[in-house]
Order: structure tokens, then C-alpha cells, then sequence
């Protein structure tokens, strides 16, 4: 089964015995039908992208979102980030908000297209990897989130400080999966709208991240 995988090379070393699983395969089957049935977002090239930009030796932070957009050619495969002809959506103008109000300039991408994190060591994972058109959180409990609860626990078993950037109640809710004492846990609210104000705005992830990794003798990360 390994061998189908089209992810990364060290991702698909290091997730080997999940790819192997009869998990694996039930979503893996499910998933293919629904890309024969349906309208489903992202792409299939563009499910496994975030690791592809993001070798497993090369994370240095992990940002988890939910699912992609649903909204046509907006999602790629990377949590908050659409592709460089789109607008940035109200969360994503939320984030880049706060980068400018923590780090006293504006975000270093100048369009809603997050590669740059990316290629820098920011694995921009949604827990679920696809959707449904118009259709929000409609792969949810289909199998995606067992294969990246066990990318979490993979990255905080076998790496050592990393940062783990939990915004919302759902991307919180993961917070068991990481090993609180050889990693730095950041929470604040979701960057929507409707909870932005309630301690998104002024939580100043970018800089806490920077901060540490400068203490961990890493290179920050260019927001």
C-alpha cells in the first residue's frame, strides 16, 4: 500500500505502518470515490501538499486548521492559504492583521498564498484533507483525521521543539496529542470574525514562535 502513496518521501518513511493499515485504505477508497461522484476540493495532486513543501526534517512549526474551503479554487492544500489569484478570505486577512499589529510590518506574502511559510518549515496541516463543494466539514469522521492525529504524534514523538500553533476549540482539542514538555504549545481563539475579537487579536503568535525557535538556536521564520 506504501507504494501508492503519492506523499514525500520522508513522510511516507516515517508514516509507513499507517499507510500500510486497513485505515489507510478505507479512506483512501472512499476518498477516490468521491472525487468519481462528486465536486471535491482540493485537487488530488494538491491533498498531500502541505508535506510536500514541508519535509518531515524540516517542520519547525505546525499550524492545524480543520478542513479546506469549499468555495471553488480556493483550496490547495495548505490550512488558511488560497492559491496567489484569490483574495485572502476573513480569516487569512485576520492572521495578516495580527502579523503586522505582533511583528510591526506588514505579512511577508503580499496575497493570500501561504508557500513561503511553507517552504520555510511551516507545515500548514488541516486535519481533514478534503471537502465537498459548498459542503463545509463534509469529510468529517471519514478517516482523515486518524492519518493526521497520527502526523501530530509522529512529529512530537520523534522531533524536539517544535511549535504547535492551536487556534479554535477544534484545532485545541488536539493539544493531547503533543508532548507538552519538548514542545511550545500556542492557543488563542480562531482567526474568523466571529471569534478574532475574543483573544485572536493580540495573542502574538509570530513573535512567541520566533522567540523560541531563536532560543532553540533555529532560524525564525520570515510571517
Amino acid at each position: 500500500m506504501t507504494t501508492e502513496v503519492n506523499i514525500e518521501p520522508e513522510w511516507k518513511k516515517v508514516l509507513a505502518s499507517y499507510f500500510a493499515s486497513p485505515g489507510f485504505k478505507k479512506v483512501s477508497d472512499l476518498i477516490r470515490q468521491e472525487y468519481l461522484s462528486k465536486t471535491i476540493y482540493p485537487r488530488p495532486e494538491n491533498i498531500f501538499k502541505a508535506f510536500w513543501l514541508t519535509p518531515f526534517s524540516q517542520v519547525k512549526v505546525v499550524i492545524l486548521g480543520q478542513d479546506p474551503y469549499h468555495g471553488p479554487h480556493q483550496a490547495h492544500g495548505l490550512c488558511f492559504s488560497v492559491p496567489d489569484s484569490i483574495s485572502p478570505p476573513p480569516s487569512l486577512k485576520n492572521i495578516f492583521k495580527e502579523i503586522e499589529a505582533d511583528l510591526g510590518r506588514p505579512a511577508l506574502v503580499n496575497n493570500g498564498n501561504l508557500e513561503p511559510w511553507a517552504k520555510q518549515g511551516v507545515l500548514l496541516l488541516n486535519a481533514i484533507l478534503t471537502v465537498v463543494a459548498n459542503a463545509p466539514a463534509s469529510h468529517k469522521n471519514c478517516g482523515w483525521e486518524k492519518f493526521t492525529d497520527t502526523v501530530i504524534k509522529t512529529l512530537s514523538k520523534k522531533r524536539d521543539h517544535l511549535v504547535f500553533i492551536l487556534w479554535g476549540n477544534y484545532a485545541r482539542s488536539k493539544k493531547n496529542l503533543i508532548d507538552v514538555s519538548k514542545h511550545l504549545i500556542i492557543e488563542a481563539p480562531h482567526p474568523s470574525p466571529l471569534s478574532a475579537y475574543s483573544g485572536f487579536f493580540g495573542s502574538r503568535p509570530f513573535s512567541q514562535t520566533n522567540n523560541y525557535l531563536k532560543k532553540q538556536h533555529q532560524k525564525e521564520i520570515v510571517w
